[in-house]
């Protein structure tokens, strides 16, 4: 890959492309491109306007609808040395934002100027994953291992997502270590105790950008507590304690397992249930099973816009049914990491909801992700997850 500005090829975007540049975005999508003649996959390129003016360096895809992310600016003179100044900034900035944990996001693509890598660590092992074919080309990949060993850590891994890989026309590749032996360990989250196995589990590993949200939920945490979609036990365990009970629901049998280990790690008993979590709802409400307090926190429902109206189906029917077991007072902690559902879609959803059954809802907290995993303002993209904690009245 070129590293010196005079080297670099030149995409031409177009006039559109070119005013999306200047209002801040960092995307440029491939009906926007007016000229990219000969440039090979995951390139640094000198992106310029019809008029020839210089808008910035970015890299390319060959692939990808976005086909270009910029990277800066600037020219681009010294593409190993930008990667290791952004990793230092990123870490920098996580020292300022992150407390009372070990585990968290280091490195979130755009919103960190690294588009296309995310990096997580937990305790003393980093996971990386590769989103784009310029951050999968080797010289990138060992300027990135290189900097990140020089963080210390035991290992650094890469986590493999088989799709993003197919859509990038990448070849395939395992989920791997790239630095160390060690692919185990434990984390904590507000003084909450987790087992992480480097190669296991979905994405990166633990949903770390839960973990603000963690907290908030168990400030309000009594009585009976039911975790729906609890996965490993997330809020399940920041809720038991001060709950009485805590009854955590998931479909798969190898999270609860984990999520079961994770209990005993902490001292808790808890009982996990693997089911669908909307059969076990209608269930449950119909047989009229009470609780005080309720979390659900689904997989993304809306992958595109065309999912938003049959998500917005799933999450209402969630919520009623959540709604409807809910004893008077009790607490409804509602959540959706759909970036295509926007919090304004999922308040309403839950007011409706709410009006069905009959149900008075106060808005205690409104809530989005972690600090670790911030918010580029030029790039809404970059904000995805909604968590909404509400007080429920008869």
């Amino acid at each position: 890959m070129p590293t010196k500005a005079a080297e670099l090829a030149e995409v031409v975007v177009s006039r559109r492309g070119a005013d999306r540049l200047k209002g801040g975005h960092v995307w440029v999508y491939r009906s926007d491109i007016a000229a990219a003649d000969g440039i090979g996959p995951g390139s640094l390129v000198a992106v310029k306007d019809e008029r020839g003016r210089f808008l910035g360096s970015a890299f390319y895809s060959s692939a990808s609808q976005i086909a270009i992310r910029m990277l800066s600016r600037d020219s681009v003179t010294d593409l190993d040395g930008l990667l290791r100044e952004r990793l230092q900034q990123a870490f920098a900035y996580r020292e300022r934002v992150v407390e009372n944990s070990d585990a968290y996001r280091v490195v979130f693509s755009e919103a960190d100027f690294l588009p296309g890598l995310i990096v997580d660590r937990y305790n003393d092992i980093f996971s990386l994953q590769v989103l784009t074919q310029a951050m999968d080309s080797e010289s990138v990949r060992q300027s990135l291992v290189t900097h990140l060993i020089h963080l210390q850590p035991a290992s650094v891994v890469e986590r493999v997502d088989a799709h993003i890989r197919e859509l990038e026309q990448l070849p395939s590749r395992s989920s791997d270590l790239l630095y160390g032996e060690k692919t185990n360990t434990t984390f904590s989250m507000n003084g909450v105790k987790f087992h992480f196995d480097a190669l296991q589990g979905q994405k990166t590993g633990a949903f770390l950008d839960q973990r603000e949200n963690y907290a908030a939920a168990a400030t309000y945490a009594r009585g009976e507590a039911l975790d729906v979609f609890c996965y490993q036990g997330g809020f399940a365990l920041h809720l038991a304690g001060n709950c009485s009970s805590v009854t955590g629901v998931d479909s798969s049998r190898p999270a609860l397992e984990v999520a079961e280990k994770n209990a005993a790690l902490n001292g808790r008993e808890m009982d996990w249930i693997e089911a669908n979590a909307f059969d076990l709802l209608r269930d449950y409400a119909a047989a009229g099973q009470p609780y005080d307090i309720i979390v659900l926190d689904p997989p993304a429902f809306a992958k595109t816009k065309r999912d938003v109206p049959t998500a917005l189906r799933g999450y209402k029917e969630l919520n009623l049914r959540a709604l409807k077991m809910l004893r008077a007072g009790g607490i409804l902690v509602t959540c959706s990491c759909s970036y295509h559902i926007s919090a304004t879609d999922l308040l309403s959803v839950v007011a409706e909801a709410g009006r069905d059954v009959h149900r008075n809802l106060r808005l205690l907290e409104n809530r989005g992700q972690a600090k670790d995993h911030p918010t580029l303002v030029s790039v809404p993209e970059t904000a995805y997850l909604k968590c909404m904690i509400l007080d429920v009245s008869r």
